[in-house]
């Protein structure tokens, strides 16, 4: 299902996030955890070098490789998609025009008249 892109070897240590950067190289980051904080930046793993393509997602598998696999919902088929359904307006739907709902006019909220009360004996 997924094709190797890089065969990188990398063991994965707990509390951290592995992924593929800009350069396409494996760099990792520490994980959050509730109420602690985090040193901020990124360590470079490994060099690979890997360039994208779009309609792809690349990830890092168990075996510490670089993988690529097909999307279903890219923006490279959502562009051709939107291109072949495109419609047509008759002349009948221009032409017709949207009724407009008339506004109620507001009401006021009437004070309430508090009830005297009757002195107990």
């Amino acid at each position: 299902m997924a094709t190797v892109v890089a065969k990188a070897g990398i063991r994965r240590e707990a509390g951290w996030l592995y992924f593929l950067d800009k350069q396409g190289d494996i760099s990792r980051v520490r994980m959050q955890r509730s109420g602690q904080r985090i040193p901020r930046g990124r360590q470079k793993v490994a060099k690979c070098g890997v360039d994208r393509e779009d309609g792809w997602l690349y990830f890092i598998d168990k075996k510490g490789n670089v993988c690529k696999v097909k999307m279903k919902r890219s923006k490279a088929r959502r562009k051709t998609a939107r291109k072949t359904t495109t419609r047509r307006r008759t002349t009948a739907r221009r032409k017709t025009k949207k009724k407009t709902a008339r506004k109620k006019p507001a009401r006021r909220k009437t004070a309430r008249k508090k009830t005297a009360r009757r002195a107990r004996r």
